[in-house]
């Protein structure tokens, strides 16, 4: 009988690019576990304890330090060293009193940014889908796998109902509360999390849609008045006037 479902090792040379190991040093590398993102958009967390934090220098200690309980992502514990952290999640190590935000930064790709205490309280996920459920109520579907529940009272008039896909909700964590809604539109701060342009960030002055198969060209201003375009599925809104969230400075 052949075997069933995908591969449970990692190679280290096919592994994601953005991922902070050597290629050549060991032939494997550990394998994010199916989970809230993609295992070519996220990183295990014992890399991120290990390589990225420098918490531990070698699997053994990073094991132990995630067994016993010092790690939490989105506000809830996490002992599986394999779970895969992504884009906007938060990491906490308690211990040291140290908060970070998973962003992407140019020519780097997805890193660990250090926040403050008052921020590690909410985050940011975009509405990949949408879709009716039994009642007329509204399901969305987040980008970190969360699915948020919309009350309808009327199904033929829902007026509850004001979010599109590419809007951006703020949750509280871990409760899941809705703290923000940010409308995907021209005027509002967006983070762009793939392409050649990743990880850079700035004002939308122009969404233009195309007929047909063509995607959609977002043009954006960074504070410096420089403009680049990418395409909607790489664009994160991160506020409306200002970004919600700290970002590093721009070289």
């Amino acid at each position: 009988m052949g075997k069933k479902g995908g591969a449970r090792h990692l190679k280290r040379m096919p592994a994601p690019r953005f991922w902070p190991i050597h290629r050549k040093e060991f032939k494997w590398i550990v394998k994010p576990k199916p989970g809230p993102h993609s295992s070519a958009r996220s990183l295990p967390l014992l890399l991120v304890v290990r390589d990225q934090l420098g918490l531990a220098k070698t699997r053994k200690e990073a094991r132990a330090i995630i067994a016993k309980g010092h790690v939490e992502v989105d506000g809830k514990l996490r002992l599986e060293e394999k779970f895969p952290i992504g884009l906007m999640d938060v990491v906490k190590i308690p211990s040291v009193n140290k908060t970070y935000r998973v962003i992407p930064l140019p020519k780097k790709g997805l890193t660990l940014h250090p926040v403050k205490a008052e921020e590690s309280k909410f985050k940011l996920c975009r509405i990949e889908n949408k879709t009716i459920i039994k009642g007329g109520h509204i399901q969305l579907n987040l980008h970190d796998g969360r699915n948020i529940l919309i009350k309808v009272k009327d199904p033929r008039k829902p007026e509850e109902d004001g979010y599109s896909t590419f809007d951006v909700l703020k949750l509280s964590i871990p409760d899941q509360k809705t703290l923000d809604h940010i409308k995907i539109a021209e005027g509002i701060i967006a983070l762009v999390t793939g392409g050649k342009n990743i990880g850079q960030y700035g004002k939308i002055v122009e969404i233009k849609r195309e007929a047909g198969p063509y995607p959609t060209v977002v043009t954006l201003e960074n504070g410096k008045g420089a403009q680049f375009q990418t395409t909607l599925d790489y664009v994160f809104a991160i506020g409306a006037a200002k970004p919600l969230i700290s970002m590093p400075e721009a070289d």
